[in-house]
């Protein structure tokens, strides 16, 4: 695999910062400085300031994202989840949740698993409750639970649920950009709340917003797990 996506993998660093130690020449492949995107194999003699790649303890972190909140790791967007977290070790998010959304967002520095995690043919499930701006009908959940032409493809069969006149849950097996409020506009409605719940086995219960919490060790080896 490329130098940048195996430091990823390994949590030290991101693949932005990866290319910043190649151009500063502190990466060296079998006694050769370090090209940028170079190919690397699990048996090449790989140094960061000519001291072996350091074992990073894994980190996987259930975080209750509130609205306004960016699920980048881009330091140059200032509202970024890093910078919000303001937290001490390199992580990531795993995937996305708009801006306009809160809730449940892994955060980790396994690169390794949040591939998986995030690979689309997996069909990993992610629930949602979606508030909109008008009563809704029957009709509403059965053509959104049987796909829905959006971005130029029609979304896969999902399962919805009503909670209220104007509420519903969703579950959902892919991650299209804004895929739920494509969805619920295509019928003419425009969701005014979007909370993330749950991503596979990890549930937000219990969580506040704006705070976060560690995976037990059970919920990890579960989460490993669903991800073979």
């Amino acid at each position: 695999m490329r130098i940048n996506k195996l430091l990823s993998n390994l949590g030290l660093c991101s693949r932005k910062e990866t290319n910043r130690l190649i151009e500063a020449n502190r990466i060296t492949v079998n006694g050769r400085l370090c090209e940028p995107g170079q190919w690397v194999e699990e048996d090449d003699i790989i140094l960061i300031d000519n001291e072996p790649i350091p074992v990073k303890e894994k980190i996987y972190i259930a975080l209750n994202k509130p609205v306004g909140i960016t699920c980048t790791a881009a330091k140059e967007v200032k509202s970024n989840i890093i910078n919000f977290m303001n937290y001490p070790e390199y992580i990531f998010p795993v995937g996305r949740l708009d801006k306009a959304s809160q809730g449940l967002i892994l955060m980790t520095n396994d690169g390794e698993l949040a591939n998986k995690i995030l690979k689309s043919e997996n069909e990993h499930e992610k629930e949602y409750i979606v508030t909109v701006n008008k009563p809704f009908d029957d009709l509403f959940m059965k053509g959104m639970s049987e796909g829905v032409e959006i971005c130029g493809v029609k979304t896969r069969h999902c399962k919805v649920s009503r909670v209220s006149e104007d509420t519903f849950r969703i579950i959902l097996t892919q991650g299209l950009n804004r895929q739920i409020r494509r969805m619920s506009k295509a019928f003419g409605y425009t969701v005014v709340r979007l909370e993330r719940i749950r991503i596979l086995n990890i549930k937000i219960d219990g969580i506040d917003i704006g705070k976060w919490r560690n995976l037990t060790e059970k919920e990890v080896i579960e989460l490993r797990n669903l991800c073979i």
